[in-house]
């Protein structure tokens, strides 16, 4: 009897891998506000041709990770007040919402998950690694936010920190943290008691508080 063997699994294409370090990157505050970036540039960095890295910030440009100018100029957004206050806004929504889903799935095994990952926070804000502490940071509300089962609402959620990520990092430098932020352990905290109300402000609380730094 001849069994048929399956074909091989074929690699990433080489613009969606460009896109994925690059959405990454920006999400983590590894790029700052209204740092320019050029298709030569990536595609050396990569080691692609000018097609897939055009591709590659196309998409980017699309999901508002970066700018295109009437020029043609590539960069990280550079955000006014106002598209920092909707972004807040939209966090705010979206994410109380998830957090609100999230809650009657919220077993001990993903509140001490969350407990770790604040651990790691503490750890990254000693060692004043701003990118770790955003990737952190991030992974803490998307730990919790995949017990919601909401799909479209998580990924609408990563489009607004993706957007903001290159804000985050200069957040950072204004917040000069020496503790992880209050409000996780609220968020904890209100897991635990199975506080509905005291959740959705804790989460509330957390997502806009620093960003308000930024438009006063």
């Amino acid at each position: 009897m001849i069994i048929a063997q399956r074909p091989p699994e074929a690699a990433p294409a080489a613009h969606d891998r460009v896109y994925r370090t690059l959405r990454t990157r920006i999400m983590h505050g590894e790029i700052a506000p209204g740092a320019a970036l050029t298709l030569r540039g990536i595609g050396k960095e990569f080691d692609v041709s000018m097609t897939p890295a055009r591709e590659a910030v196309r998409r980017l440009v699309a999901e508002g990770a970066l700018f295109l100018s009437s020029s043609g100029r590539v960069s990280t957004p550079e955000l006014t007040h106002d598209r920092i206050e909707e972004l807040a806004a939209l966090r705010a929504l979206l994410e109380v919402e998830l957090a609100s889903r999230a809650l009657p799935r919220a077993h001990i095994a993903l509140i001490e998950r969350l407990q770790t990952i604040n651990g790691t926070i503490a750890d990254r804000i000693t060692r004043r690694d701003a990118v770790g502490y955003i990737r952190s940071n991030l992974e803490f509300h998307r730990t919790l936010y995949l017990r919601a089962q909401a799909p479209a609402m998580l990924a609408m959620a990563e489009t607004v920190w993706l957007q903001l990520g290159p804000t985050m990092r200069a957040l950072y430098g204004r917040l000069q943290r020496t503790e992880p932020p209050h409000y996780h352990k609220l968020i904890i905290a209100a897991l635990k008691a199975g506080d509905e109300p005291g959740l959705r402000l804790a989460v509330r609380s957390d997502v806009t508080q620093g960003l308000r730094m930024l438009v006063r």
